[in-house]
């Protein structure tokens, strides 16, 4: 199954899918905050979201998974 890793170390600012949601490539699954900006973080991948593994103001490094799609 496709994990979603933050590309960027930061605060989960909003997760934008809830489990079970269908998405496809370049949906953006949540928004990053760094240094008071807002980064999206887009799927490259379609299907099902199974797991949502953060949850909003929790702190993420550079490669944490975010959401696992199936």
């Amino acid at each position: 199954m496709p994990v979603i890793n933050a590309h960027i170390t930061g605060t989960v600012w909003k997760i934008e899918v809830k489990l079970g949601d269908v998405i496809e490539p370049g949906t953006v699954v949540a928004i990053l905050e760094s240094m008071k900006m807002e980064m999206p973080v887009e799927s490259e991948e379609g299907g099902t979201v199974t797991v949502i593994h953060v949850s909003e103001g929790q702190a993420v490094n550079e490669d944490a998974p975010l959401v696992t799609v199936g």
